[in-house]
């Protein structure tokens, strides 16, 4: 049998439809994808099954999770967006301010 944690990223049914949600509420599946660290792929068929009127399923592996583990999971997600938003927020900053050391000096 495979160690669930050596496989790739399992997602919980709530975080499947949040993410279907914002892509109904107006973002892109690429905006979306990329600000919650899925891949377009994965949530492109959250979409589609959706769309199809699907429940969202959650892999076995989240099935047989204690309580515990799966609070663990999902704080380890949000840290890993919030530290995704906040390089985000540096990049868009840095850019800023270079931008405007570059208009003072004119």
């Amino acid at each position: 049998m495979t160690d669930p944690n050596k496989c790739g990223r399992r997602y919980d049914r709530q975080f499947k439809e949040d993410a279907v949600n914002l892509v109904s509420s107006g973002k892109t599946i690429t905006e979306v994808a990329r600000d919650l660290g899925v891949s377009t792929w994965s949530l492109g068929i959250w979409v589609k099954e959706a769309q199809k009127g699907k429940t969202l399923r959650e892999p076995r592996t989240l099935t047989e999770e204690t309580a515990e583990q799966r609070e663990l999971r999902r704080l380890k997600q949000e840290n890993d967006y919030l530290r995704r938003q906040r390089d985000i927020l540096k990049k868009a900053l840095a850019i800023v301010s270079d931008s405007n050391l570059s208009s003072d000096s004119r």
